[in-house]
């Protein structure tokens, strides 16, 4: 299946790009975020090939319509961002990525996070976790143990009051700024160790990315109470959200 999912959301990447840099149409969803003619060519398309590919598994989709409900939360489930991080996109960073996540007894299972401008794809499953791009094969990553100083990847848009206080409780921290699902990839392959979200995400933004920290020996959290982050919640919404490479990071928090 990850091959395939690969292979989905690569098609998606390009359909992205044929209007990055381009002269765009923006128009602003009732939550107030972004939406390019980008995030809805690659909806389409993913939307198309899941279809075709695997007929009897439901597809949640963040450009849905209507986000369907009635369907089985523990049975296996598609959760899609056809495009993470459309004000990266706006702004031409680059820092923007297609999301598929794989959803069983509501805990990811497997994903891909594919970014389209520089061909890098990351994927995990029951056989690993890894890292590829245009000129070299899949290379397995893992979390890393947690330096003395550590580092830290927050959101360039959306850091909240939590995370200002963790930076100031870690002044010596080395602070990484991203945008999209990149955050938690780079805690897959460790080269972060802590990602706070104070502010609300949705599942499909979390999922693919949630697997592939996970496979990669991490842990997404809820926060307060450190509980494992799940799956089919009313709305799909998630709350205050810790992800980290190396669990000791929990006692220094």
């Amino acid at each position: 299946m990850l091959t395939q999912l690969r292979q989905i959301a690569e098609l998606a990447g390009k359909e992205t790009l044929r209007f990055y840099g381009q002269p765009l149409t923006v128009d602003a969803k009732a939550d107030n975020s972004p939406l390019t003619q980008a995030d809805l060519a690659s909806h389409r398309l993913i939307s198309r090939e899941l279809a075709a590919a695997f007929p009897d598994i439901p597809v949640i989709s963040e450009e849905d319509e209507a986000i369907p409900v009635d369907f089985n939360h523990d049975e296996t489930w598609f959760v899609v961002d056809p495009m993470d991080g459309t004000k990266e996109f706006i702004k031409q960073t680059g820092s923007f990525t297609v999301n598929i996540g794989v959803i069983k007894n509501r805990q990811p299972i497997a994903g891909v996070v594919h970014v389209p401008v520089s061909g890098v794809t990351y994927g995990a499953d029951e056989n690993g976790a890894w890292r590829t791009d245009p000129r070299n094969k899949p290379t397995p990553i893992t979390t890393s143990v947690a330096p003395q100083k550590l580092r830290i990847v927050a959101s360039r848009d959306h850091a909240g009051p939590e995370v200002k206080a963790l930076l100031a409780r870690f002044p010596e921290a080395e602070c990484l700024s991203i945008g999209s699902s990149l955050k938690f990839c780079l805690v897959a392959e460790g080269k972060a160790d802590i990602y706070l979200r104070d502010v609300p995400t949705m599942e499909w933004d979390t999922a693919a990315a949630q697997a592939i920290v996970e496979i990669a020996g991490g842990a997404v959290l809820t926060t307060p109470g450190s509980g494992p982050l799940g799956y089919g919640k009313p709305e799909f919404r998630n709350g205050s959200l810790l992800t980290i490479g190396d669990q000791s990071v929990l006692n220094r928090l």
